[in-house]
Formats: C-alpha cells, structure tokens, sequence
C-alpha cells in the first residue's frame, strides 16, 4: 500500500484516533495481521497553539510545509493533515510537496454530499467557525454550512481546548454540545452536524443525535485507506 503520510500532534488526542483507525481499517480490509503503512510527523502543539491564538499563521505555514517536506522525503507517498484548523494552511502545505494531499474539507463534503444533508451544522474550533477557510471549500462543493451563535461558538471552542485535547471527556460537555445541536435542527434548520474538529468525534458520536453525523476523523481515514490501497492495486 502507499505509505500515508500524518501531520499529526495538534492535539495528540485525535492524532492517536487518526493511528489506531487506519490501522484498524487495513485489518479490516484485508485481514490476518496487515497493519497500515505510515509515517507520523507528531508536532508539538503549544507553540502552534499560540500562533493560533496570536494569528500568526505565516509561522504556522512555515512549520507545516518543513513537516510536510520531511514526510515526502521520508518516503510518503500522500498527505494527512490531521486537524481540520490548519487545513487553514494547505496551500502552504501543497505548494512544498509533490505529493497527493487529501484536503479534510473536499473529504467531508463529498461525505455530506451523498446524503440529503445540505445543511449541516459545523461545530469546530473557533477559527474554523468565524473564518471562511472552511465553510468556502465546503460551499464550492453545495454544502452550505451552518455556525452556532457567539456565546455557542465560544463555549465549544472552550470545550476543545480546555479539555478534548487535555484528554478530559466531561459529560456535562457532552450534554451541551447535544443542545447546541438540537437547537440548531430546530431554529437554523439545520439537517445534519459535522465534527469539524478532529477531538470532537472523542465526545459525541451518531448515537447521541437525531441528525446525520459526519465525523471528519472517520471519514479522513477512509479516505486515505481508499487511496492507499487503490494506488497498490494499480500498481499491481
């Protein structure tokens, strides 16, 4: 199979997810003890985190393009960035490498797209929601993407970086993100949710809401295993 490139680290917490899936995907599609091929590059993320937080995104380009240069030169063969925040920062990203990257907003749109969702809430971080980075790559495809309320988008933001990737799974947390959701299904019309942060599939799953879920980890994954393994059978 192609060797699967992860930018990883931002938080380990999904990054961890991103590793145990793959793996536990190639077992699944092909059995007895195939396990994927990949290379992890783990980034520290305080420092991203406080460029974040200052919008000093250039510096947080330049740090993702060596990441990606070094995943290429070590023999990757296509891309993982595996939080949905920095995508923010993937044509810095495409533009240091020749290989494929696997965008996670064209992944969850074309998810969304094969289902009558159309009008999805988005809950993520708070650059993810505010920003058009995002719900633009989403809306080139027909996904109009819908954001909660201020106080809303501040309390999930809050959520993920106070706890989901400090490890800390809070039920009250959990119950809150339920009611933004259902508030949303009944006064925005919104018609389906996507987990655009990649820790928030660590707290709410498709057994906790009504409407379609659409888990941007699991659904990354997938789509890394399509190609990965697709590559080897044209190879073959």
């Amino acid at each position: 199979m192609t060797t699967i490139g992860l930018i990883g680290g931002m938080s380990w917490e999904s990054t961890a997810v991103y590793y145990r899936q793959l793996n536990e995907g190639v077992r699944g599609r092909r059995g007895g003890l195939h396990s994927a091929d990949i290379l992890l590059h783990s980034l520290d993320f305080s420092p991203v985190a406080e460029m974040q937080a200052v919008g000093d995104w250039d510096a947080a380009g330049r740090l993702l393009a060596e990441s990606a240069r070094r995943l290429q030169r070590a023999g990757a063969g296509c891309l993982l960035l595996c939080t949905n925040t920095m995508h923010k920062l993937a044509d810095q990203i495409t533009a240091a490498t020749r290989i494929p990257f696997l965008h996670l907003g064209d992944v969850t749109a074309q998810a969304v797209m094969r289902t009558p969702s159309r009008r999805p809430l988005l809950l993520a971080t708070r650059f993810t929601m505010e920003q058009r980075f995002y719900r633009d790559r989403l809306l080139a495809h027909g996904v109009d993407a819908v954001v909660p309320g201020e106080a809303e988008r501040a309390e999930i933001h809050r959520i993920i970086y106070e706890e989901l990737c400090r490890g800390r799974i809070e039920p009250a947390s959990k119950a809150r993100y339920c009611e933004i959701i259902a508030a949303a299904v009944a006064g925005q019309g919104a018609d389906g949710v996507i987990l655009g942060c990649t820790e928030i599939g660590l707290l709410i799953s498709q057994r906790d809401v009504a409407v379609p879920v659409f888990d941007t980890t699991a659904l990354h994954v997938a789509a890394a295993l399509d190609f990965a393994l697709a590559a080897e059978s044209r190879a073959a």
